[in-house]
């Protein structure tokens, strides 16, 4: 804790400064739009930036990360407090500070206990076919908002208004770095004022509506927003917390793997790394805390935005002091009469919210996936429309099942090769691949996955194809270079194989087992019962075996 603080450069200080001020101007419109996402007053959008950055700079790893409210994590709550509540009722709110302090204590306890190697069985197809349904769901659920009404009956000035600002957005995203760079910017700067575009359009839009009283000809606004810092209370309502169970589990898991995954991208580029040693256990610490600071601070779950961090990291952010700052700058424009920003027309924040989602439409994983393995590509594919059409839980599981199905079934049909020697060497490949010597004798079988449970009858298939392909075969060698364990219904399987193999005049041997099987082995029976012998190389057993004619 506060490492970072005490290791502190006078060098680092412009940056953080100047990074805390940028990132604070991008979570106004940010925080409130995503509030709305959630179901929830945009006030809670800000409440919820202010503690939990403070919270993380105590316990996170990473200079880089602003931890706050995000369009995903908004969309998962508001899918879990959905059915159980109204947005934006008394009960809806407490129940979205419960669910941040449930999700909060399961990251604090996993990373407590040392288990964040649990998150990586969400794989990386899985995580871009989640990100792409919730990005679309998000998009689709502010159409109303952005057009007035319902899209049949669209209000005029509120289309005019959302569509010219996802116009603005657009343009600012495309344009925008070039056009400041021309003005004399340097590329950080235009980059970073591009960026900005969101808040220049809030502020321009709070005018146009003040200006022309577009509030009184039907545009919706955001109206009044309270002053004053958020007061501390612990968000408790009897009767929920099996309700909130699971989606808090699930919203604990995505913050951290959403927040990590954007800290280890921004480590990488980072050129000096001494402040960028990143601890997968005090990650999940500090987002858990970040978590429960938001919970007793009228807030919702919130996690490192990729997109706010990188803003961060390219404005000059150096350490936690950055995401501070922010912090507290925020805790002043709330103390601050916050009566000018009640103009603000939800058209726009809706227009905000949704060129947000769609930049994060990632399809260049699907591509890849689709030319490079089907089965991740179909549960990316699966996770996507699982998330559109069963909701976010729901989709996410069934990404999720898909792709440990998918590595079961690649793990229960393990790929097995005939060797054969090359001419002159003492290396053996695989005679599919290499013109290797054979002898009819000896039939050398490399392995190449662990041998569990779940292969056994594949491995014994195989074998058994194998030895009726070479009948001449008396003796057949086992290469268990590529076998990094051995689980107990391998082990029995093995030893039945050393049977039925010495009932029909067929030696077994085993070659290259590594050591920690090894050593696992020799306290097991199939040493003692194996027909034939223990060879430390492939090139030792076809020396004993072919070569001596044994």
């Amino acid at each position: 804790m506060l490492d970072w603080l005490r290791h502190y450069r006078r060098a680092d200080l412009p940056g953080d400064v100047g990074a805390g001020i940028i990132v604070a101007m991008m979570m106004i419109p940010q925080g409130m739009a995503y509030a709305l996402v959630a179901g929830l007053p945009p006030v809670a959008g800000l409440y919820a930036s202010i503690a939990p950055p403070l919270l993380y700079a105590l316990f996170g790893t990473s200079g880089a990360q602003s931890v706050g409210p995000m369009a995903i994590i908004a969309l998962m709550t508001a899918s879990a407090l959905g059915p159980l509540a109204v947005p934006g009722s008394a009960l809806y709110g407490m129940l979205a500070g419960q669910l941040a302090l449930l999700s909060g204590v399961v990251l604090l306890a996993c990373g407590l206990l040392r288990v964040g190697f649990l998150a990586n069985f969400f794989s990386r197809p899985v995580m871009s076919g989640f990100t792409l349904g919730s990005s679309i769901a998000i998009a689709l659920g502010q159409l109303d908002t952005l057009l007035g009404g319902a899209p049949l009956a669209p209000h005029g000035p509120s289309v005019l208004l959302g569509a010219g600002a996802i116009a603005f957005l657009l343009l600012a995203r495309r344009y925008g770095a070039g056009l400041l760079r021309r003005v004399g910017l340097t590329p950080g700067a235009a980059d970073i004022g591009a960026r900005l575009a969101p808040m220049l359009l809030v502020l321009a839009a709070i005018l146009l509506v003040t200006l022309l009283h577009l509030d009184q000809r039907g545009v919706r606004v955001i109206g009044a927003v309270p002053s004053g810092l958020p007061q501390p209370a612990l968000p408790l309502a009897d009767g929920y917390w099996q309700a909130l169970g699971k989606p808090a589990l699930l919203i604990g898991f995505m913050n951290f793997l959403i927040g990590m995954s954007g800290a280890q991208a921004l480590a990488l580029k980072r050129v000096d790394q001494r402040h960028e040693k990143l601890h997968t256990n005090r990650e999940l610490v500090g987002i858990g805390l970040a978590n429960v600071g938001s919970a007793l601070s009228g807030g919702f779950p919130v996690t490192g935005s990729l997109s706010r961090s990188a803003v961060n990291f390219a404005a000059g952010a150096r350490t936690q002091l950055a995401g501070v700052i922010s912090a507290l700058l925020l805790a002043g424009a709330l103390v601050l009469p916050t009566g000018w920003l009640a103009p603000l027309p939800l058209p726009v924040l809706a227009a905000t919210i949704i060129v947000a989602v769609l930049g994060m439409l990632d399809l260049g994983t699907l591509r890849t996936a689709w030319h490079y393995d089907r089965a991740d590509a179909l549960a990316l594919v699966a996770t996507g429309a699982g998330v559109l059409l069963l909701g976010v839980e729901s989709g996410v599981v069934l990404g999720l099942v898909l792709s440990l199905g998918a590595m079961i079934w690649r793990e229960s049909r393990p790929h097995i090769a005939v060797l054969g020697r090359i001419a002159g060497t003492e290396h053996f490949r695989n005679v599919e691949r290499y013109p290797g010597e054979t002898e009819p004798r000896v039939l050398l079988l490399r392995v190449d996955a662990g041998l569990f449970f779940g292969n056994l009858e594949a491995v014994n298939a195989r074998v058994e194809d194998e030895l009726e392909a070479h009948p001449q075969a008396r003796h057949l060698v086992l290469v268990l270079s590529a076998v990094n364990a051995i689980d107990t219904s391998a082990l029995f399987g093995l030893l039945e194989l050393n049977g039925t193999l010495a009932n029909r005049g067929v030696t077994l041997h085993l070659a290259e087992v590594k050591g920690p099987v090894l050593d696992r082995l020799r306290g097991s029976a199939l040493l003692q019962a194996l027909s034939g012998r223990l060879f430390l190389s492939t090139a030792n057993a076809w020396d004993a075996l072919a070569r001596d004619g044994s």
